[in-house]
């Protein structure tokens, strides 16, 4: 007699059982009288609820269901429990592990009160060698359970792929939102000082030949809203003589505003004109005035290129679920950073980080079919803003070898573990801290340079000092 809940196991001979094994697909072909020539097997009685095999005692068996159901579970690499198939009456089960030499890792538990064959698995293997009969079936079972389990895993393959897509759009949406979101709020504020110092500067009698200059300042600020590219040395220079320039003429707010008029474009010498039309205190109004249209135009550019990032995001998932085709463009890299360094200039303001710009590539042209190369500045810079320390600088430079046009970032920030930077392009692998990171960001840089661009990306990381470069073929 067993007690409740334990299974059964006496050894029994093979052709004890010729009847009940006549039954079941692998031994129907097998004559009675070879069935004694077979050497012999564990008959085992399991109650219902019993586990029959379990993943943390690991035991090779070919099975044979004389009687009752058993269901089968893959344990999967979280512990959880994947339902893999369910085993009745004259069905087997078993030859997978035995004949790929994988580690069992499945679990069989008895649905109702059951009878099984148990091959060890020596026993196993003089069964395929003495009878060929049996061989050819366990074969073809082997071949149909391949077949399934490959089925499953492609199509595993593809949900993980999907939920990779949607976290990285995910991740990916965040930035220009939240730019453009900022913009706006800082869109709203301007135009109530844009509205103030209208008012102010209509209570004026203004002459016809300030009406004049303001014209003219006004068309050639909204035709040039947009900042032009220069390095960092250069921008600064201009900037430092604007300011001089607008605090010696008693203009408000000269430091502040100086950077929005280098933006456009002017210069000292060409707003000579506004210092002899107006008095000094309607020259600093009209200058506010002025700096404060830029920066609304400039805004509004913002605004406009956050949704336009938005919307070709959308574009690459629709390209990438309908294998959709890109037609060969052009590409200017410099507009490019440039662009990504305005709309995450937020976050440089907020750790005063400065961004050290040396354009030095020309030309900084590539032509490709390849698309969302400002997600690749994106992420690197966003990255780089992440690791500097307050008041650090971050340094892009661009140069061009060998026909290829090369991007560096460097930052000055704690480095990447020397035992981890093989890693740091893996999906959902991250060194931030917990809610901190995806782990998807490098994978998206890593997946847009080298698949869409055709390009290379390597990392030189060591405690002060990590420096990505990107490297784009121009053709």
């Amino acid at each position: 007699m067993r007690e409740d809940g334990q299974i059964e196991t006496q050894p029994v001979a093979l052709s004890d059982y010729a009847a009940e094994l006549s039954r079941v697909a692998v031994f129907a072909a097998v004559p009675s009288e070879e069935l004694a020539t077979l050497g012999q097997a564990d008959l085992l009685t399991v109650p219902a609820g019993t586990t029959v095999l379990d993943p943390s005692v690991p035991f090779r068996a070919y099975c044979v269901m004389l009687e009752g159901e058993v269901t089968s579970d893959r344990m999967e690499p979280d512990g959880s429990f994947t339902r893999i198939g369910i085993a009745r009456t004259g069905e087997c089960f078993g030859e997978v592990v035995l004949l790929t030499g994988k580690k069992p890792m499945v679990k069989v538990v008895a649905v109702e009160p059951s009878r099984i064959l148990r091959f060890s698995e020596d026993n196993f293997w003089h069964l395929m060698n003495c009878c060929p009969q049996v061989r050819t079936v366990v074969l073809a079972n082997m071949q149909q359970r391949l077949q399934a389990y490959q089925a499953e895993a492609a199509h595993r393959e593809k949900l993980v792929s999907l939920g990779t897509l949607a976290a990285g759009l995910m991740h990916e949406l965040h930035n220009p939102g939240a730019a453009a979101k900022r913009a706006a709020s800082q869109l709203r504020e301007n135009l109530g000082r844009l509205q103030m110092l209208s008012l102010r500067f209509c209570d004026r009698e203004n002459t016809p030949a300030q009406v004049a200059c303001m014209r003219e300042l006004q068309q050639d600020a909204i035709a040039h809203a947009k900042a032009t590219p220069m390095s960092s040395l250069e921008q600064s220079d201009a900037e430092e003589a604007m300011a001089e320039w607008l605090d010696a003429s008693g203009v408000e707010n000269a430091y502040r505003i100086a950077p929005s008029l280098v933006g456009i474009g002017l210069n000292p010498d060409e707003l000579t004109c506004m210092r002899h039309e107006f008095a000094s205190d309607g020259l600093s109004d009209a200058l506010n005035w002025l700096e404060s249209l830029v920066s609304s135009v400039s805004l509004v550019d913002a605004i406009e290129e956050s949704v336009t990032r938005v919307s070709e995001l959308v574009m690459a998932v629709k390209k990438f679920a309908y294998d959709d085709r890109c037609t060969l463009r052009q590409f200017d890299v410099h507009d490019s950073i440039q662009s990504t360094v305005t709309i995450l200039g937020h976050k440089l303001r907020l750790k005063q980080i400065t961004v050290d710009k040396h354009f030095d590539a020309s030309p900084a042209m590539i032509r490709s079919t390849g698309v969302a190369l400002s997600q690749v500045w994106t992420n690197l810079l966003d990255n780089a803003i992440d690791a500097s320390p307050e008041g650090g600088t971050i340094e892009v430079r661009t140069w061009s070898e060998s026909g290829q046009l090369a991007v560096s970032i460097t930052d000055h920030g704690a480095g990447i573990p020397e035992d981890v930077q093989a890693r740091i392009f893996d999906p959902f692998f991250t060194t931030k801290p917990v809610g901190k990171g995806t782990g998807l960001g490098l994978e998206i840089v890593h997946r847009i340079v080298t698949q869409n661009f055709s390009g290379s990306i390597e990392v030189e990381s060591k405690p002060g000092r990590t420096c990505f470069t990107v490297r784009l073929p121009q053709a």
